[in-house]
């Protein structure tokens, strides 16, 4: 049998996990501003992915400013900063996820968590758990559309792979 081409997924789908994602990224951000505070890309992009989960506007601008965020976190050292800005560059890419079936869009889906994950190694556990209360039973339900992530080689790869199991029981 054949596996689908395409998911079903409506804009308001694409406005929860864009939702699911801000929060998971405006959970990291103090980390970022703490080092940067006169840099505000990523909570630019946090706004933007909150305003389209609110709107459903989803707009050049919008896509700018995750791109904002990832020029951001490349500009920093390596850190728990880079992460924050990285989630924030998912949370506002979140509202791009399209209704393809591949495994690539669970990073749409999770991506924010992932980098939420990567910027506190030392809370992988606690962390997952505020995951759990914020992926309600529509971001899974939206998430087990989708073909399971291939494992990684990478750290960011073996937690995508381990939330994404979390997060499909």
């Amino acid at each position: 049998m054949a596996e689908p081409e395409k998911v079903e997924l409506s804009l308001a789908d694409v406005q929860r996990v864009a939702a699911f994602a801000a929060a998971c990224a405006r959970r990291i951000l103090p980390v970022f501003e703490e080092l940067h505070q006169s840099d505000l890309r990523p909570r630019s992009a946090i706004d933007g992915a909150e305003e389209f989960a609110a709107t459903g506007g989803r707009t050049a601008a919008l896509r700018q400013r995750a791109w904002d965020a990832h020029k951001a976190a490349r500009e920093v050292p390596a850190s728990a900063a880079t992460d924050a800005a990285l989630a924030a560059m998912h949370a506002a890419g979140a509202a791009f996820l399209h209704p393809l079936y591949s495994p690539h869009q669970v990073k749409h889906i999770l991506g924010s968590a992932v980098h939420l994950l990567l910027a506190q190694p030392e809370a992988v556990a606690e962390q997952i758990d505020w995951i759990h209360t914020q992926a309600d039973t529509t971001v899974c339900t939206i998430l087990r559309r989708f073909p399971e992530p291939t494992g990684g080689r990478t750290r960011y790869g073996a937690l995508l792979t381990q939330l994404d199991t979390e997060l499909r029981r």
